[in-house]
C-alpha cells in the first residue's frame, strides 16, 4: 500500500514535471521553434484545426519557420491565426509559403521572459508540494486505520520527502536550462 501511494505521488511529480517542459517550450527565446506555434488553431473550411494538420512547417533558418499549407486556399485563413495568436508574429506570404520571422529579443524582453518562467517554474514547484501533502495525509490515514505500523510511517514519509527534493531539483535544472536558452544572444 505504502508503494502505491508513492508509485502514484511519482508519477503525478512527473507530470507536473512534464507540463512544466511543456509550458517552457512554447515560450519564444531568440532561436526559431515550431513548438511555437502548437497552440494555434486554423479555421479549416469550418472546423478549427491544429496548424500542424493543415500545413507543413519547417526551420530553414535560425530565426525564421515557413509553413506550406496543403492547400493553397488556406493561407489566409493561416495567417489570421497567427495574427491573433498574440505571439508578436507577422506572417508574410509568397502565394505558397507563409514565412515568419523572429524579430531578436531585447535585453529587457529577455528579462522579462527569465521573469516569467520562473514564476512558471514556482508554480510547479507548489504543484509538487501539493502532491506531496496528499501522499503523507493519504499515509497518515493508512497508519491510523493500522494498515502501517508507526515506523513504516517515518520511513515513508523520509521516501516522500526524498522523492520531492529529486523532482524540485528537476524542476529548478529544467528552470536554469531554459533561462539560459532565453538569454542566450
Amino acid at each position: 500500500m505504502v508503494k502505491d501511494v508513492i508509485s502514484n505521488m511519482n508519477v503525478h511529480m512527473g507530470k507536473s514535471i512534464e507540463s512544466l517542459r511543456k509550458e517552457y517550450q512554447k515560450v519564444r527565446t531568440g532561436r526559431a521553434s515550431t513548438s511555437l506555434l502548437d497552440d494555434i488553431k486554423v479555421d479549416s473550411y469550418g472546423t478549427l484545426s491544429p496548424l500542424n494538420q493543415v500545413a507543413t512547417l519547417a526551420i530553414p533558418e535560425a530565426r525564421t519557420i515557413t509553413i506550406q499549407p496543403w492547400d493553397s486556399k488556406m493561407i489566409a485563413p493561416i495567417e489570421k491565426a497567427i495574427m491573433n495568436s498574440n505571439l508578436g508574429l507577422n506572417p508574410a506570404n509568397d502565394g505558397k509559403l507563409i514565412r515568419l520571422t523572429l524579430p531578436p529579443l531585447t535585453e529587457e524582453r529577455r528579462k522579462d521572459i527569465v521573469k516569467q518562467l520562473k514564476r512558471d517554474a514556482e508554480d510547479a514547484k507548489v504543484a509538487l508540494r501539493n502532491i506531496r501533502r496528499d501522499a503523507i495525509d493519504q499515509l497518515k490515514k493508512l497508519e491510523k486505520d493500522k494498515s502501517i505500523s508507526e515506523d513504516e510511517l517515518k520511513r515513508a514519509e523520509k521516501e516522500v520527502q526524498d522523492s520531492t527534493n529529486n523532482h524540485v531539483a528537476k524542476v529548478d535544472e529544467v528552470l536554469l536550462h531554459k533561462e539560459k536558452e532565453v538569454m542566450e544572444v
